[in-house]
């Protein structure tokens, strides 16, 4: 075999290689858990997003547990949190 054609199915072993290391990598990875908007969790500052006039955009709430300002938290836990002013909603208050 000539050395050219040897470099070449060197490369191209190593590139199949490298393709199913990926491809692997990629079906391994855990699915994106789903997450919802809870209202009334996020500390001063540190909410998600708008919901109103006084939450214009992430990191502007600016009291604890503003009941229009929320948190993106995993789907369904949103009702258990707890906080010194009651529990997360799922709507605005």
């Amino acid at each position: 075999m000539s050395q050219p054609k040897i470099v070449f199915l060197s490369l191209s072993a190593a590139l199949s290689l490298a393709i199913a290391t990926a491809a692997q990598a990629d079906d391994a990875k855990p699915a994106k858990q789903p997450m919802e908007k809870c209202y009334g969790v996020a500390k001063a500052g540190d909410n998600d997003c708008k919901i109103s006039a006084s939450t214009s955009c992430a990191g502007t709430a600016k009291t604890d547990y503003q009941k229009d300002a929320w948190k993106y938290v995993p789907a369904g836990t949103c009702l258990q949190i707890q906080t010194p002013k009651g529990t997360g909603s799922l709507k605005p208050s």
